[in-house]
């Protein structure tokens, strides 16, 4: 396997994320799992713990993202934030992904509001745990499909739609909202918008039971009439009709790394719990060996332990990009389709290749094989990923290439 040295300015955070992953999540991942929708209290400490690590600028394993709009003196390396996040996330996703969703003040929204809030709004929502709301009923991957509508009226901003498969969306103090404020000019109108939990008119409908992650809360929203300051809208409100919907879409270019270290995580998780099984099955795996000529076990074993390898090297080059300032939209769908597939793909040939102890509660292999298909879904569907990418290797725009 390639071992890259991880940067000494790091290894501290790697390290407390590995501890809080082993001590926290490991130990609680069935019980959270088995109780779903019940809160995992242990995790109030630890989400404290995040906060401490945030505001000193170590950076955490949860939300972080690339402030838009900052002078040339800053435009340089900003002591590897998204990187440093992507690392914890890993080691934390080691320990249980669905955990890692529930972190208090650590959700998809935070990164949002850190990547596109002007320093006041960063001020007005610091401490807020935010949720992103972005699918609705009537469309899945094309974020350029939002139908919930924001009119202005005064001084405020009036809501209306709905939302669905909104991660925290119950546990979390506001979301951000993807609303259009123009549907007759195209994905250009479409603003996010951060909605307070409590505002009037805005309502969670249910709770999801899901296939994995059962410990995150998956929620459907409904906003009806729901007042929101004109203050809150993230970003310029203007309609700029050449990059309006991109200055949107940014958000991604950071929070699509870190999924996909959520799926690296879950990855090397069932590659270390397999090779345990192997060892003591009494499988030999020999690094200086072609794997044609080792077991069918260890063969595959080598495989899917390149497969990490590739995932894992497209995850921090995406994140090192978005510290560096380099356009990463690219790579971040490249790591965000290749550790989505390969996470989905690893666990379930890991609870093949530990037989009938991979598929039953004794391991949690089968929960981890449940857990990864959400990270090849959420954030850009696979097949999203892979239309972005093709995008942008040939030059095509999105009403070129469909």
């Amino acid at each position: 396997m390639i071992n890259l040295e991880i940067p000494k300015k790091a290894k501290a955070l790697v390290n407390q994320a590995h501890q809080a992953a082993a001590e926290v999540f490991r130990p609680n991942s069935r019980k959270y799992d088995r109780a779903e929708h019940a809160y995992p209290s242990e995790l109030d400490m630890l989400a404290s713990l995040l906060d401490g690590l945030n505001s000193s600028g170590e950076g955490g394993a949860g939300a972080s993202g690339v402030r838009a709009g900052d002078d040339d003196k800053n435009k340089g390396n900003r002591n590897g934030g998204n990187l440093s996040t992507v690392l914890g996330a890993i080691e934390m996703c080691w320990g249980d992904v669905a955990l890692l969703l529930s972190m208090p003040r650590q959700g998809l929204g935070n990164a949002a509001i850190a990547s596109v809030a002007d320093d006041e709004q960063l001020e007005r929502f610091k401490g807020k745990w935010a949720a992103m709301a972005i699918t609705e009923p009537s469309f899945g991957s094309d974020s350029a499909a939002v139908s919930a509508t924001a009119e202005l009226d005064g001084d405020e901003y009036v809501l209306n739609g709905e939302k669905i498969f909104v991660t925290a969306g119950e546990r979390a103090d506001c979301v951000v909202v993807w609303a259009t404020l123009d549907k007759s000019k195209g994905r250009a109108a479409i603003k996010s918008f951060v909605v307070e939990k409590g505002t009037p008119g805005f309502e969670v409908v249910r709770l999801e039971h899901k296939l994995g992650i059962r410990a995150s809360d998956t929620a459907v929203l409904r906003f009806e009439n729901c007042r929101v300051p004109k203050e809150n809208l993230l970003g310029s409100p203007e309609i700029d009709t050449k990059n309006g919907f991109a200055g949107v879409m940014q958000t991604f270019d950071n929070t699509r790394p870190l999924v996909a270290a959520m799926a690296v995580g879950v990855a090397r998780a069932a590659l270390e719990e397999t090779r345990r099984v192997l060892d003591e099955a009494g499988v030999e795996i020999d690094y200086d060996k072609p794997a044609n000529t080792q077991s069918a076990a260890a063969a595959t074993f080598l495989q899917l332990e390149a497969d990490y390898e590739a995932a894992y090297l497209l995850t921090l080059e995406s994140a090192w990009m978005a510290d560096n300032r380099k356009p990463n939209s690219l790579q971040a769908s490249m790591a965000k389709a290749k550790a989505g597939r390969s996470g989905v793909d690893i666990t379930l040939r890991c609870v093949e290749l530990a037989g009938v102890y991979g598929y039953t509660e004794e391991s949690l292999l089968e929960k981890w094989s449940r857990d990864a298909k959400i990270l090849d879904i959420f954030e850009g569907t696979q097949q999203i990923q892979q239309l972005i990418i093709a995008r942008r290797l040939l030059g095509k725009s999105s009403a070129e290439l469909k």
